[in-house]
């Protein structure tokens, strides 16, 4: 079967790679569609993500959706032909994490087109590719593929925004107008947030994070003080959200955060250390929590999809043939062109 395998920093090849027999517990997927996230973008530009490199040929692709095409014998909630959404995630299920209800934070995860662990996790930009059961969600007929393709983003940001605590009647700013960003702002509004606001360093995605709902946008590449001007009077908002991975734009919003209030990092930042300002978290008692993927929260965002809850069409950029993978990922990582891009085979 053919595959989108990385086997270094802008070394992209769909080539053929052999397909493993199925476990008891497992399916068989047909890939359907699967967007290109930011963690695919910094494999294939950097041969890195965070503080993990590429050290071996890595099938990239973790955002996707599928029709099961064979079960293991043990499987009896799936069967050929359903059409699912794929939980990137497989956690252990036996770790204390895992038992207290938190399996993102797993001590044996196992996460589709991953470089975290050694071997890496393949992933599922792939003809055909294998989950566990428990991951495949079903969606339903009337659900585009490319949207079912979405839930795995929209689960980070459902997780991300429950990590803020209350929201409802809430100000909120977030830091980066890209997929978690503005899924991020769909699911506030989903909570109940008064207010919503959104900085990004382009016009471009501010534009759609308008489209959707946002009700002020702030471009800091060319209007940096009217962000600034929200530090007025030790902060303005209840809770910022961090999805751009900038130690700069991190570094901004403790300034506009009133006291009690609350910043969430979901944003992956460069390797090393970042410093915050812990005399001010202190001294306005401001809360600093990190979000990390998702739980329960894929099916959460599958529901929501299923219902019509959130509506992800503004962020759907373009769908191009895993034939031109180089030029869907130089469309993906430009900000005036797209926001998510899909592949598909």
């Amino acid at each position: 079967m053919r595959a989108a395998v990385l086997h270094a920093a802008k070394d992209l090849r769909v080539e053929e790679i052999d397909e493993r027999p199925l476990a008891d517990d497992e399916v068989r997927l047909r890939f359907a569609a699967g967007g290109i996230c930011g963690s695919d973008l910094s494999y294939y530009f950097k041969g890195r993500v965070g503080d993990f490199d590429v050290r071996q040929p890595l099938v990239l692709g973790h955002e996707v959706s599928g029709e099961v095409a064979a079960v293991g014998p043990r499987v009896e909630t799936l069967k050929p032909g359903d059409r699912v959404a794929v939980d990137p995630s497989r956690p252990c299920l036996t770790c204390d994490y895992c038992r207290m209800g938190r399996s993102n934070l797993c001590r044996n995860m196992r996460f589709f087109g991953s470089a975290a662990i050694y071997p890496h996790v393949q992933g599922a930009f792939s003809e055909t590719f294998i989950a566990r059961a428990d991951q495949c969600v079903k969606v339903p007929d009337s659900m585009s593929m490319r949207v079912a393709a979405c839930a795995e983003p929209l689960a980070v940001s459902v997780h991300a925004c429950r990590r803020g605590g209350e929201i409802a009647g809430r100000k909120v700013l977030i830091a980066g107008a890209g997929p978690i960003g503005i899924l991020s702002a769909l699911v506030m509004r989903r909570m109940g947030a008064a207010e919503i606001a959104i900085t990004d360093l382009v016009e471009a995605p501010l534009a759609i994070a308008r489209e959707a709902g946002v009700d002020e946008t702030i471009c800091v590449g060319t209007d940096p003080e009217k962000l600034t001007r929200y530090e007025a009077d030790k902060g303005y908002f209840d809770i910022a959200l961090e999805a751009t991975g900038s130690p700069q734009a991190l570094a901004s919003l403790f300034k506009v955060v009133r006291p009690g209030g609350r910043v969430i990092q979901v944003g992956m930042m460069p390797p090393g250390t970042i410093p915050v300002p812990a005399n001010m978290l202190m001294a306005r008692e401001i809360d600093f929590v990190g979000a990390f993927r998702f739980h329960t929260e894929f099916k959460t965002a599958v529901d929501y999809l299923a219902r019509g809850l959130i509506d992800v069409s503004p962020i759907l950029s373009a769908q191009m043939p895993m034939s031109d993978a180089d030029a869907a990922f130089a469309m993906a990582a430009d900000r005036n062109r797209a926001i998510k891009v899909h592949l598909t085979f």
